[in-house]
């Protein structure tokens, strides 16, 4: 799968992923392609980065079917806004990208079947199948090598001065301990903006 995290510390948003692509027992490396598991969308209160993790078959549909929605609608700068996107995102996946909704029977709700994590200005984010959505305080990661990650940076935390220092300790701990995630990375930052 994946390591992703995202950070919010000093002022700072940083959000990272390792760059290798898993078939089974295959593994396709960053040498061999540009597998970038984050991407940049505008929206009329500034850039996000989305980092995603599950099947590659999403990279493509969720930064297409992202880039075409309405600026008015792509709203990502609190719990709510990411909550009301995804929900409206979920029909046209289905409609648009064929999106198997079914994972169990006793699902409660269809499922969008990724995990997705947000960076912007505002702040980090997490949004998961059933489109439940978190806002983080410190930091997050999703993805096979997450639970490495969150050691890491839990230790890191304390005395990094940045969030991107902090993210790189996690995508390290990931890339180093999961067999699924490897180096190098992509690492993005943000200006966290000023709460009101």
């Amino acid at each position: 799968m994946t390591t992703v995290v995202v950070v919010k510390k000093a002022g700072q948003i940083a959000i990272a992923a390792d760059t290798l692509v898993t078939f089974g027992d295959t593994r396709l490396a960053h040498r061999y392609e540009d597998n970038t598991k984050i991407f940049k969308v505008d929206t009329d209160e500034g850039p996000s980065y989305i980092g995603m993790a599950g099947t590659v078959a999403h990279f493509p549909v969720l930064r297409k079917a992202m880039g075409s929605m309405p600026r008015e609608i792509l709203k990502l700068s609190g719990k709510d806004e990411v909550f009301d996107t995804f929900t409206k995102l979920h029909p046209y996946l289905k409609d648009n990208f064929f999106l198997q909704t079914k994972e169990e029977d006793s699902d409660p709700y269809e499922s969008s079947q990724f995990s997705v994590v947000i960076a912007n200005a505002s702040g980090i984010f997490g949004l998961y199948s059933y489109r439940e959505v978190f806002e983080f305080k410190e930091f997050w990661g999703i993805g096979s090598g997450r639970s490495f990650a969150l050691g890491a940076m839990h230790a890191a935390y304390g005395r990094a001065k940045t969030a991107k220092e902090v993210a790189e300790a996690g995508i390290a701990a990931g890339c180093e301990f999961d067999r699924n995630s490897e180096l190098p990375c992509d690492i993005f930052t943000l200006k966290q903006k000023e709460p009101k």
